[in-house]
């Protein structure tokens, strides 16, 4: 079993999820449930066998998603790079399966937070995957390409790390980047869905095969608490009442469809569905079978 790749099916797309590693967020109860009363927050806790009084640390996957269709081969998501000691390790992973990043021919870029284009780049500052397209949201692309004021984001520690990586990551890609919006699709079975909120273009993903379908969350949610309490934003939401929005849309809709859903910073690997529960949805996570390399 590879603790760091999880392989399966959508309908004849074969996928992996490939980590880059993982990184320890101090206090996530506080970062993760803004504004909430510390109440309601330590109950919802509690509900999910989570001492409260000892979460100081969540520690949370860097996962990209490897898609081979049988024509493309497609990555979403480059993880944060060295950022961290224990980050970097999204090529060692893919080619631990064979897989090497000359290979694929399509990166996409869900939104412009350095754990999602931080290995963008190789060490010489050229791009990482060298026979690809980048696509990302005109509508990101176009926020971060202002050199956007961040000031309104809770955790004034990453503030300089997110406006850094992004200024280094994003304009050495611009000569191979394809600009995309609600509904394109960006190769047959892979369609772009819009996703506001935790950052103004932020973009979910569909992918569907022979009538099975992954809904690529991305950070719709940030922990499966969020599932049960959608009102309930982060610090790292930009816009929170968005957030919100497209929270609901999303887990509603993946409700309805009985899809397959994957959350980018849930425990690893991070898939699921989102099912009813009490008038609202509860996160019920995949049942891994005892070995999957």
């Amino acid at each position: 079993m590879n603790a760091h790749v999880y392989r399966f099916h959508v309908g004849t797309f074969e996928c992996a999820i490939v980590n880059d590693g993982a990184f320890f967020y101090p206090h996530p109860a506080q970062v993760f449930f803004d504004d909430v009363p510390e109440e309601r927050v330590m109950q919802a806790l509690q509900e999910h066998q989570i001492d409260p009084a000892a979460w100081e640390t969540y520690p949370s996957p860097y996962p990209s998603l490897l898609v081979k269709t049988g024509d493309r081969i497609v990555l979403v998501d480059t993880g944060v790079g060295g950022l961290a000691p224990t980050t970097g390790q999204l090529l060692p992973n893919l080619r631990s399966i064979d897989v090497a990043p000359e290979e694929i021919d399509t990166v996409i870029l869900t939104h412009g937070h350095p754990d999602h284009i931080g290995g963008n780049l190789d060490s010489t500052g050229k791009p990482a995957f060298a026979n690809a397209r980048y696509v990302m949201g005109r509508e990101e692309w176009d926020f971060w390409a202002t050199d956007p004021d961040l000031a309104s984001l809770k955790i004034p520690m990453f503030i300089e790390i997110i406006r850094s990586v992004a200024r280094a990551q994003l304009p050495p890609i611009r000569d191979r980047l394809t600009l995309v919006e609600e509904g394109d699709e960006i190769i047959p079975g892979i369609a772009v869905v819009a996703a506001p909120g935790h950052t103004p273009g932020h973009i979910a993903l569909r992918i569907t095969s022979e009538g099975e379908q992954l809904l690529w969350g991305v950070d719709t949610a940030l922990h499966p608490i969020h599932v049960e309490h959608p009102d309930w934003v982060s610090k790292a939401d930009y816009l929170p009442h968005e957030t919100v929005v497209t929270r609901r849309r999303l887990l509603g809709q993946a409700a309805v469809d009985r899809a397959l859903v994957h959350m980018y910073h849930f425990p690893f690997p991070g898939l699921g569905h989102v099912v009813l529960h009490d008038g609202g949805w509860r996160w019920q996570p995949l049942v891994l079978p005892s070995a999957n390399a």
